[in-house]
């Protein structure tokens, strides 16, 4: 890393404390709870899920992804990354200096074993008793507490450990293909710094880092009349006419890297309790994100969707999530309309965990607009982890507890709701407002 990005990521705050939080505390300092109106603020463009580099991202910094939020419209803007949050010193700060209201949070996979064992898929197609569970509105991630930090440092391990050794899997099948890469975890660490200036101490790597090295190190080493031939040969199969970039990257991670591939590496997890454990530890609200028919047929925990409903009961899980662009409209519809009505607020993001830069806010598939009330749902969820986020930096109790469950201020599900929901529109209005009143709290 050059002193010129090593100075950057200095001054963009990823070894900082809590600056992250310090315009949520001001906010608690300057303006009260009971204060706010008793209509909601209009509705907001949201997006409550993206990844932030160094997670491999459509963003080429954390300021695009704010900036982009901005230019489009979208004044809620929530990074869910995996297993490192010192960028979001770096996400709040440009965040409000643009008046975009920041939401924390973060992405954990875990195992249930009794699933597994069932042949049951839950939000991974491809791998029965996987789950993909994600925190909301977390608070104490800087610094993490002793349990946190306990709790996430195995979750870093387990990661750890297999990525090398999918690594120097992947380095074997090409060396036999002729084509010799010696990739290593450092070297593909050294480029994603190279890319986004984070700390090599941020990094956490993903299976689409690796692909991507692979890719640039294919490419780097075979003529361009070359590469198809060679790409087959390392493949076993043909990848077929489109090899740009992405579609290479798209085929390494498909024939190689996944399970029952010759690179495949045998994944280890955390169990359920571990990852909510986690949440909670990091002042979160567990959130399940909900893969509807972005798998087809559409995994057997997520149908029907009121099974799905009693499952998430049963795991004390009281918030949910889609990727619209996955999803049809009838589908999304039907399966937003039925949590809610089961007292469970939605969200909605678009990952932006690719290299395609699609707009800031969710749309669904084939391109098609969400309905207008789906809308509401969303921006209502948005709002109500916005005022957990907000109540539990400011020590007070959020919309669930350190201990996982609801908040016992309220009569019912529909009451807590409606109040987080205002509180929440109101904390984003006051926060863009002290955007521009309050300039100098920033960090």
């Amino acid at each position: 890393m050059s002193d010129g990005r090593a100075r950057e990521a200095s001054e963009n705050g990823y070894n900082a404390g809590d600056g992250a939080l310090a315009a949520l505390t001001a906010l608690g300092a300057l303006w009260e709870p009971g204060r706010a109106g008793q209509a909601r603020p209009e509705r907001r463009k949201v997006n409550s899920h993206v990844h932030l580099p160094p997670n491999f991202s459509a963003f080429d910094t954390v300021a695009e992804a704010s900036e982009l939020a901005s230019a489009q419209g979208v004044r809620v803007l929530g990074a869910s990354n995996y297993y490192h949050f010192g960028v979001y010193e770096p996400f709040a700060t440009r965040s409000k200096s643009l008046g975009v209201f920041p939401l924390f949070g973060l992405e954990i996979v875990c195992l249930l074993d009794d699933l597994r064992d069932a042949g049951e898929k839950i939000n991974d197609p491809g791998n029965p008793g996987k789950m993909y569970l994600c925190g909301k509105g977390i608070t104490r991630f800087a610094p993490m507490n002793a349990r946190a930090a306990d709790l996430m440092g195995m979750v870093r391990s387990i990661d750890s450990d297999r990525i090398v050794a999918v690594i120097d899997k992947l380095n074997c099948i090409f060396a036999a293909a002729g084509v010799k890469t010696s990739l290593t975890e450092r070297s593909i660490k050294a480029g994603v710094v190279h890319r986004c200036g984070a700390p090599v101490d941020a990094i956490y790597l993903q299976e689409r880092h690796i692909a991507q090295a692979f890719q640039e190190a294919l490419v780097a080493a075979v003529p361009a009349g070359a590469l198809p031939g060679v790409l087959c040969s390392v493949l076993g199969v043909d990848a077929g006419p489109d090899l740009d970039a992405v579609s290479v990257q798209n085929a390494i991670r498909t024939h190689l890297m996944k399970a029952g591939k010759p690179g495949y590496v045998e994944e280890g997890f955390v169990g359920f309790d571990h990852a909510y454990q986690l949440v909670l530890a990091l002042g979160g609200v567990p959130c399940y994100p909900v893969l509807a028919d972005g798998a087809r047929p559409i995994c057997e925990f997520e149908r029907p969707v009121e099974r799905l409903v009693a499952s998430l009961r049963q795991r004390r899980t009281y918030c949910a999530e889609l990727i619209p662009n996955r999803n049809a409209v009838p589908v999304l519809g039907s399966y937003v309309r039925a949590l809610r009505s089961a007292g469970i607020p939605v969200l909605a993001g678009t990952e932006h965990n690719t290299l395609d830069l699609v707009p800031m806010e969710p749309h669904c598939a084939a391109n098609e607009p969400i309905p207008e009330p789906l809308k509401d749902i969303f921006w209502e969820g948005a709002c109500v982890i916005a005022a957990h986020q907000f109540l539990v930096a400011n020590g007070r109790t959020g919309y669930v507890d350190e201990h996982g469950d609801l908040n016992v201020s309220y009569a019912d599900n529909e009451a807590r709701i409606e109040a987080f929901a205002r509180l929440g529109a109101d904390v984003i209005e006051k926060y863009a407002e002290m955007a521009v009143s309050h300039p100098e709290i920033s960090r």
